[in-house]
C-alpha cells in the first residue's frame, strides 16, 4: 500500500472525493467535505470544517475551529485565524415561505475570494460576496461586509479601513499615490513597499 503523501490526524475525517495535496497537515477533528480541493504544504488546524467543493491553495495556515462553507475560496499563502467563520447565504432562512424545510435547490450560494497573501484574524466573521485583497489583514474579531483593497488594514464592526500593511504585515508609514500605485515605507523592512491600485 502507498504511503499517503499528507499528513491526516487519525480522528480527522477526509471524504475520498476530496483532494488533499503533498505535505498537507490535516490535524485533531477536522474534517473535509466531497469535492474540496486543498493544495500543497497546507496545515489545517484541529476542528476545522470544509464544506463541499472549496477551493483551498497552498501554503494556506488554518488556524483551530474555522468553519469555511462552499462557494469560499482562498488563494496561495492565506492566513486564517481561530475561530474565522466564513458565510455562504446572503438570504438565511431555514424554512421556504410556504413552512417546509429548505433543500440544497432552495438556497443559492455567494462566492467569497480571498487573495494570495492575505491574513484574516482570531474570531472575524466573514459575509459572502466580497474579496479580500492580496496581503489585506483583518483584524481580530472583524465583520467583513465589503471588498477589502490590496494591503489595506481593516478592523471592526463593521471593519473599515484604517491604513495599509506590508507583506510582513507592518503597518506602512508616509502612504501616497504615485502613477497609478500606492507607496508606502515599512519601517520593519527597511524598505519602500509599492502597492498596485485595482482597476
Amino acid at each position: 500500500m502507498a504511503q499517503t503523501p499528507f499528513y491526516v490526524h487519525p480522528t480527522a475525517e477526509i471524504s475520498p472525493e476530496a483532494h488533499v495535496g503533498a505535505g498537507t497537515r490535516v490535524w485533531r477533528q477536522a474534517q473535509i467535505r466531497e469535492h474540496a480541493q486543498i493544495g500543497n504544504t497546507c496545515n489545517i488546524g484541529k476542528g476545522v470544517y470544509i464544506d463541499a467543493h472549496v477551493h483551498i491553495g497552498s501554503c494556506v495556515k488554518i488556524q483551530n475551529h474555522v468553519s469555511i462553507f462552499e462557494g469560499v475560496t482562498l488563494e496561495d499563502g492565506v492566513f486564517v485565524g481561530p475561530h474565522v467563520c466564513f458565510t455562504n447565504d446572503l438570504l438565511p432562512r431555514a424554512i421556504t415561505p410556504d413552512g417546509q424545510l429548505k433543500g440544497a435547490d432552495d438556497w443559492e450560494i455567494t462566492p467569497t475570494l480571498v487573495k494570495y497573501g492575505a491574513s484574516i484574524g482570531a474570531g472575524s466573521v466573514v459575509l459572502c460576496g466580497v474579496t479580500i485583497g492580496q496581503f489585506a489583514l483583518i483584524g481580530a474579531g472583524s465583520v467583513v461586509t465589503r471588498d477589502v483593497p490590496p494591503h489595506a488594514l481593516v478592523f471592526g464592526n463593521p471593519a473599515r479601513q484604517h491604513g495599509y500593511v506590508c507583506r510582513c504585515a507592518h503597518r506602512l508609514s508616509h502612504v501616497r499615490a504615485s502613477e497609478g500605485k500606492l507607496l508606502g515605507w515599512c519601517e520593519a523592512c527597511n524598505q519602500e513597499c509599492s502597492i498596485e491600485i485595482p482597476a
